[in-house]
């Protein structure tokens, strides 16, 4: 990240642009940096402007913990569309989908909109899950058990305990366990974790939601019905990919839809 930029509060926030055609502004998902979408950014990058940044809390960007709200979060955004010319679309990974339809959501200049997998429930046994995790990690981030957050986070996805403790048992762990008090920043962009069918029915440009056609079930439905609230909304399914989606297989359709008007 050769770049930074202030947000509304002083924050400072970590950016790279790859290209230089319109702005699209790529938002992470839990745990991820600007890093984590910098493959699919580069291969954006023959024909849009792509931008990767460190969500605040992570990476090379600033923070100021006691104030970071979704709104905090939308102003940042905010000041990355100012930085790379005043509008710009936005692509979203998971719940970095939800922060992309909420910033969309909230008058930014925004042209288009595409989401992968933002992990919304339709049915309320997930949301109630979602409201006993966001009780049980506010816990333990309280209690500064930061690797604790993070395996219930991992549990909460899907990982089996194995898999968990492998991973805890990784190189990565404390570089994740650094960024783990953000995990409650992308706890408050879900909400509670049920579909705010409102969010999508608001907004007034096009909007892309994408699933993997690996990926749950669940998922694919969440997708669809984000695209079905969307006045102009679209669903499309990307065969055998997963939750973490292949850049190679994601970019070229952000190309037709970002390229087309988000009519693609």
């Amino acid at each position: 990240m050769d770049k930074k930029v202030l947000s509304r509060d002083g924050t400072p926030l970590a950016y790279e642009r790859h290209g230089d055609g319109p702005a699209v502004v790529l938002v992470g998902g839990a745990l991820c940096t600007g890093a984590t979408l910098a493959p699919l950014a580069k291969a954006l990058s023959d024909r849009f402007g792509a931008v990767t940044y460190d969500r605040r809390g992570r990476g090379a960007s600033g923070d100021t913990v006691s104030s970071c709200t979704v709104a905090r979060e939308v102003e940042d955004i905010a000041a990355l569309i100012r930085a790379c010319g005043g509008t710009a679309s936005l692509y979203g990974m998971s719940s970095g989908g939800a922060l992309a339809l909420r910033a969309a959501a909230s008058g930014l200049p925004v042209d288009a909109v595409a989401v992968y997998e933002t992990p919304f429930a339709l049915h309320e046994g997930r949301g109630e899950e979602r409201r006993e995790y966001t009780e049980r990690l506010t816990e333990l981030l309280g209690q500064g058990r930061h690797g604790d957050a993070l395996e219930l986070f991992m549990a909460l996805t899907g990982m089996p305990p194995e898999m968990i403790a492998g991973a805890r048992r990784s190189p990565g762990w404390a570089g994740m366990e650094a960024i783990a008090p953000t995990l409650a920043y992308d706890d408050a962009v879900m909400g509670d974790g049920l579909l705010p069918r409102e969010l999508p029915a608001s907004l007034p440009m096009p909007v892309l939601s994408v699933a993997g056609g690996a990926s749950p079930e669940w998922m694919r439905e969440a997708a669809r019905a984000v695209a079905d609230a969307a006045p102009e909304g679209t669903y499309r399914v990307l065969e055998r990919q997963t939750h973490n989606v292949d850049a190679a297989a994601l970019a070229p359709l952000l190309e037709e839809f970002f390229g087309n008007g988000g009519t693609g």
